[in-house]
């Protein structure tokens, strides 16, 4: 059956392996792609479906509430799956303001919307957000969808935040709406102000790769073509109302990741073993930097049947070469802008 969905940041790094998975796999859906195509989301990352006859790109920005109530107005959509968000801590910890505004205001403004012109009986507004919303772990521990929020960056309390708007409007309005929240994404797309990608390119080019602090802090990894399949379980079969863990169990120290990373780009590089890892500085820590995230995802393993495809290996094997074979994607989308937020970001050691 048909359906009618608006995605959220679709031009970015995971909305558009969220967009091409539906597309591919859904012809009779009918996919709007709503992006302000800010610094990190990009048509380029589109080229090979933007031609296909149930695709529509709409630019605009989630935090104008005129546009938006008059996008929905005009499309009664029926469904909803927001990705847009101000996404980069370091950014959030530089300007929190824009953060709030779009990530809070800018999920308020959809909520409002869809309340007023979708259907609830047969609609559903589906909410990505991120594990950083639970805080910190120690050593030990997971997160599971009962971990009270403990939000300890602008953004995570922005996403925080937003997580509970979505639950607000679904107990006081009787919204359809699930909530997944995922563990850091890795893959091809990836804007590089992030690790892998940004090591990636500083690998390449023969710079500094700059590790927060002694490197120990660690987080579970997700490739991002796994993490579109768990949206695609989640929209199709989750439970009104739920909340879903997403997480690729594959837990890495940044320092011990960054060593592996080095090692394998050396190997297709053919340069000599050990001569990426000469490029490693360690950097002064970032404000209020989290320990250890880690999630446990047993509820959509045993109730959905989703399971990552990849172990992180394999998964950073393909980041790599897809990078080192789109090289031009790099070279585009590292601007001037980029640039200057780089030295300035990584300029204090």
């Amino acid at each position: 059956m048909s359906k009618k969905i608006l995605i959220s940041g679709g031009a970015g790094f995971i909305g558009s392996h969220v967009i091409r998975k539906f597309l591919l796999k859904y012809p009779d859906y009918l996919i709007y792609n709503l992006d302000a195509l800010t610094y990190a989301g990009n048509l380029q990352n589109l080229t090979d479906i933007q031609d296909f006859e149930n695709y529509f790109f709409i630019k605009g920005n989630i935090t104008d509430s005129s546009f938006i109530e008059s996008l929905f107005k005009e499309n009664e959509f029926d469904y909803v799956i927001h990705l847009a968000a101000e996404s980069h801590v370091d950014r959030s910890i530089k300007d929190p303001l824009i953060f709030a505004k779009t990530n809070i205001l800018g999920t308020l403004n959809l909520l409002e919307a869809f309340k007023k012109y979708s259907d609830f009986k047969d609609g559903l507004f589906y909410h990505i957000s991120t594990d950083e919303v639970y805080g910190s772990l120690g050593a030990e521990g997971l997160f599971t969808e009962q971990t009270a929020y403990d939000p300890n960056s602008p953004y995570s309390a922005s996403k925080a935040s937003s997580d509970h708007f979505v639950r607000a409007y679904g107990e006081t309005y009787k919204m359809p709406y699930v909530i997944s929240n995922c563990s850091n994404n890795y893959g091809s797309f990836q804007f590089p102000e992030k690790l892998i990608p940004l090591f990636i390119n500083n690998i390449i080019n023969n710079k500094n790769l700059p590790v927060y602090g002694d490197g120990n802090y660690t987080r579970d990894w997700l490739y991002v073509k796994d993490h579109a399949d768990a949206i695609d379980v989640v929209f199709h079969n989750g439970v009104n109302g739920e909340t879903y863990n997403i997480g690729g169990h594959n837990e890495w120290k940044n320092i011990d990741l960054v060593r592996l990373l080095c090692t394998k780009m050396d190997m297709f590089l053919n340069r000599k073993k050990g001569e990426s890892e000469k490029l490693i500085t360690f950097v002064k820590d970032r404000p209020g930097h989290d320990l250890r995230y880690a999630i446990d995802a047993s509820k959509i393993n045993n109730e959905l049947g989703w399971q990552p495809s990849l172990n992180f290996e394999e998964g950073l094997e393909k980041t790599i070469k897809w990078y080192l074979e789109n090289q031009k994607w790099l070279e585009n989308i590292v601007n001037g802008e980029y640039l200057n937020y780089y030295n300035q970001q990584y300029s204090q050691k």
